[in-house]
């Protein structure tokens, strides 16, 4: 079964490529973001539903539709859009269109569409075993391979969610404060350019919520949360996983203590610290990945793969996901301080990192001295 998606918002795309895959785990699912490429696709490929945006960067999600009608008659066809009119509706009227999904969507209702329009998966999806050893599968990582886990309570709230359970909003984003995984995604999709038009960089999960829009936020976090459902926590990892988020939980508490005591507006510094042990993470999200496929996990090789490619899984990552400079900076302000044009966050970044270190008085002393506390 192959299904087409038509959207220029990769993380729209993103979602509903998920929800396809939770409603048909064996479907391929292809995405496009224009007309011109989605037609191209059509011609090669059998699909057997497209849901496709109306407004596209070279033409109409209309006339893609158009064209594949044409030559299909049957294939249900689904518009995604944020035009509720009539005179739209009658546009698309002669298409005989088989659901209309608005913007923004809950996505309860889009998981029921689908599984009403797709046919029956009957396909049994098998987990091919990685022969590689761990070393050699991360090694072999793309940037775009990399994630890091989520808290197990907000994945799942999120996938709660999408079987119609009630959540309230502001309950959720409480938690997803303390999710790393999740803060990074959602900054990482209201600086990117389908959300952002010449504004301020987000530096915050405030800032991401408030540009996001509570409905977009909600369904990007279902995304991710999708992204790892099937995920079986592995014993040994789990216990590291827990050890670094609470290091980054202790360092942004503290950090936020010291920026109200200044003064000091703590939003990026609380992401930042809570961020600052992503590469640790992504190595253990990883070798979760490898895990799963069938392989015995060494915790020795786990230990050496973290000393290994946690700094440069951390560099790939805030690249990647287009991490603000402010942040990044902040970010390594936890481990020193720059030689040049040092700022007093970053003196507040590292003070808190040498407090919850327990590191030396006369370097907590002059660190304080540097941030205008002594």
């Amino acid at each position: 079964m192959r299904v087409m998606v038509v959207d220029d918002d990769p993380w729209l795309a993103d979602l509903l490529r998920r929800l396809v895959l939770n409603k048909r785990p064996g479907a391929s699912v292809d995405c496009f973001g224009d007309v011109q490429t989605a037609y191209a696709g059509w011609q090669s490929n059998k699909y057997h539903l497209v849901l496709s945006d109306w407004n596209l960067p070279d033409d109409t999600g209309l006339s893609l539709l158009q064209l594949i009608r044409a030559q299909d008659g049957e294939i249900p066809l689904v518009v995604i859009t944020g035009r509720a009119d009539r005179d739209s509706v009658l546009a698309a009227r002669p298409l005989a269109i088989s659901a209309y999904i608005t913007k923004p969507f809950e996505v309860p209702k889009v998981l029921e569409c689908l599984d009403k329009l797709l046919p029956v998966d009957d396909m049994l999806v098998v987990q091919e075993q990685n022969h590689d050893d761990l070393n050699t599968f991360l090694a072999s990582r793309s940037a775009a391979d990399l994630d890091l886990p989520m808290l197990l309570r907000v994945k799942d709230r999120l996938m709660q969610s999408t079987r119609g359970t009630p959540v309230d909003f502001r309950e959720l984003t409480e938690d997803w404060l303390h999710d790393p995984a999740l803060c990074a995604y959602l900054i990482s999709a209201a600086n990117s350019p389908a959300y952002v038009s010449g504004e301020q960089r987000c530096t915050s999960l405030a800032d991401a919520l408030k540009r996001l829009g509570g409905r977009t936020s909600l369904n990007l976090a279902i995304a991710l949360a999708l992204r790892q459902a099937c995920e079986q926590e592995h014993p040994f990892l789990s216990i590291l996983v827990r050890e670094h988020l609470e290091t980054s939980e202790r360092l942004a508490d503290k950090v936020v203590q010291l920026a109200r005591h200044c003064g000091v507006e703590h939003g990026a510094l609380q992401m930042a610290a809570l961020l600052h042990r992503i590469g640790e993470l992504c190595v253990l999200q990883q070798a979760q990945l490898w895990a799963e496929q069938g392989n015995f996990l060494d915790d020795d090789a786990v230990l050496r793969a973290i000393d290994q490619y946690a700094q440069p899984f951390a560099i790939a990552l805030k690249a990647y996901w287009g991490v603000p400079r402010a942040l990044r900076e902040l970010i390594g302000s936890a481990y020193a301080l720059p030689h040049v044009q040092v700022h007093r966050e970053q003196v507040l970044m590292r003070l808190a990192a040498a407090l919850c270190g327990n590191e030396p008085p006369a370097v907590i002393e002059r660190l304080k001295r540097l941030a205008g506390m002594s």
